[in-house]
């Protein structure tokens, strides 16, 4: 692995030379030297120096981004090697959509863990549209989504489904309304507030989705990036919303939520893996991939 490389990442990280030598366990003169060596390499100066902090400039900016998608193959590479020779272990990268990632995807890491004990997997949660971003680039491993997407550099497969409601908080008038008369529901939710996630997330795609089903045309919406201060929004009467099922179980339960109903058939959605094209998969990649298509049913049950 390219020390230089390595020493120049980890101070941009800790923005320290001395948190980076006790990161890589060496010494910070060994540390500084390396980084001396890679700004000779490149003939350009990389990093901003004070008595209070290390930063990048705006070559160690390009030099930074590219550096660690080097290192992130090399670690593949190293990675698919051992995978010929030895049982799957060794990390897992897997990025998740809000509502998988929060609410099933610790259950179907319970389930997948007990098989293979050895893959040690790291979870980032993120909106739609950068889970497929960081699949495409190799930052991740592996991507669970609830959207669609247009990235030709990665495919998608369909493992699950999910059922999506509008929902108020108890006691909501529109509760009452026979879910027959669609034209004062939808007239009656037009003109409530509605609390939605933000722009390249799945819940926020399927809402628009929803709206457009049924024509509804809200007049005000409010934004927020957290499921679970959009559920407690609702709650309090602040409007209505368009959650995952697996989102709000919980508060169905309970009675703090009510499902308000728009004809007799539910909106519906999947949830997709997504992994990059490419002829070389890790073992553990492939397994999970495998896994999330042929065991959806049984960890959806648990969650």
């Amino acid at each position: 692995m390219d020390q230089q490389l390595m020493s120049f990442v980890t101070v941009a990280d800790c923005r320290s030379f001395t948190k980076a030598a006790e990161v890589l366990h060496t010494t910070q003169p060994a540390v500084s030297q390396n980084i001396q060596n890679l700004e000779r390499r490149l003939n350009v100066k990389l990093l901003e120096r004070s008595n209070k902090f290390v930063g990048l400039n705006k070559a160690g900016e390009v030099v930074y981004h590219y550096a660690k998608e080097i290192l992130h193959l090399y670690g593949q590479m190293t990675r698919m090697v051992g995978d010929l020779m030895n049982e799957p272990s060794g990390p897992l990268t897997i990025g998740s959509s809000l509502t998988f990632g929060e609410y099933v995807l610790p259950h179907a890491l319970s389930e997948f863990l007990q098989q293979f004990p050895d893959i040690r997997p790291s979870i980032s949660i993120e909106n739609t549209r950068d889970v497929v971003e960081h699949v495409a680039s190799g930052l991740l491993d592996v991507g669970i989504i609830e959207g669609t997407h247009d990235n030709e550099d990665v495919e998608v497969v369909d493992f699950a489904d999910d059922t999506v409601l509008i929902v108020a908080c108890a006691g909501h008038p529109l509760s009452k309304v026979a879910p027959s008369d669609v034209a004062s529901i939808v007239e009656q939710l037009s003109q409530e507030t509605w609390i939605v996630r933000e722009p390249g997330s799945g819940t926020r795609e399927v809402t628009e989705s929803t709206l457009s089903k049924y024509n509804i045309r809200p007049s005000n919406l409010m934004e927020f990036g957290s499921l679970q201060v959009i559920k407690e929004s609702v709650e309090a009467g602040l409007g209505v919303t368009v959650l995952s099922k697996w989102v709000i179980r919980k508060e169905l339960a309970l009675g703090t939520l009510t499902p308000i109903e728009v004809g007799v058939e539910p909106t519906r959605r999947n949830f997709s893996v997504v992994l990059k094209k490419t002829d070389f998969r890790t073992k553990s990649t492939q397994l999970f991939a495998d896994f999330l298509k042929d065991e959806a049913a049984a960890f959806m049950n648990l969650a």
